[in-house]
């Protein structure tokens, strides 16, 4: 399985034009961070987790070519604004997008995207087929799926693992019940917001703690602010098995 980091980012801290952190006016690309998405390629599907405000981009800018379906952690604008954008594959592709979401996450796309599911359907629109899920395992074509319930802060949200890799956003409190089914992963992907304590996700040190408590043989930080510091620095500051990820990083796990 082939995974590429659509964004890394975060709108917690977001960087505008006028700021002059060093952060900001890094010419370092692995400094410079989208909103949070993955994408995983495998045999027989092409997924990706979670569409943010940056999708259509983040997907022209991987050359993405196909789509099967979009797994969706949880509601929040920076993780589902973009699904709009699944329209040119529908059009090229000519066939509708899978969205996997809980009940609670596609009440609220039916309400930020209503026209989706009007009853009258006017032509172009986002066509899609709406599959419910929620802790249990379950299957995109042939792989399967295993969804992990996460706290951010006080809404529960999904990371999921598949086979030997997971994937964690927004992360503040993870059970032990969810712990037992994350050991064994090769790579975790987890985020990491900023050094300061935050009330919904993990900080830096929480991060790394959690990782070194998973123990998976890489580990891979992301929802990155740029609160936390430049790529290079802190990534010298990190356990050889914990890295920064960045846009456009590729890894291959089974």
């Amino acid at each position: 399985m082939k995974v590429t980091f659509l964004g890394t980012g975060t709108s917690q801290g977001i960087p505008v034009i006028t700021c002059n952190c060093a952060v900001c006016q890094s010419t370092d690309h692995r400094n410079k961070r989208l909103r949070v998405s993955v994408l995983l390629e495998m045999g027989d599907k092409t997924i990706v987790i979670d569409s943010g405000p940056d999708f259509r981009y983040q997907m022209l800018r991987a050359n993405v070519k196909d789509l099967d379906a979009i797994l969706y952690t949880h509601e929040h604008k920076d993780h589902v604004a973009g699904l709009d954008d699944i329209r040119p594959f529908n059009y090229l592709l000519k066939k509708n997008i899978d969205i996997y979401a809980t009940e609670r996450v596609q009440q609220a796309l039916k309400r930020e995207f209503s026209y989706i599911f009007a009853e009258v359907h006017y032509p172009g629109l986002p066509q899609i087929d709406m599959h419910t899920i929620s802790d249990e395992i379950f299957k995109i074509g042939k792989t399967s799926i295993i969804p992990l319930n996460i706290m951010h802060y006080k809404l529960p949200i999904l990371g999921f693992r598949v086979h030997d890799f997971t994937y964690i956003t927004d992360a503040k409190t993870i059970s032990e019940e969810t712990i037992e089914k994350i050991k064994g992963t090769k790579v975790l992907v987890v985020n990491a917001l900023q050094h300061e304590e935050h009330i919904s996700h993990f900080t830096l040190k929480e991060a790394v703690d959690f990782a070194q408590k998973i123990g998976a043989e890489m580990t891979y930080l992301t929802h990155i602010s740029h609160n936390l510091g430049l790529h290079e620095e802190v990534e010298n500051e990190l356990p050889k098995n914990i890295k920064l990820a960045y846009d456009g990083l590729s890894i291959f796990c089974e």
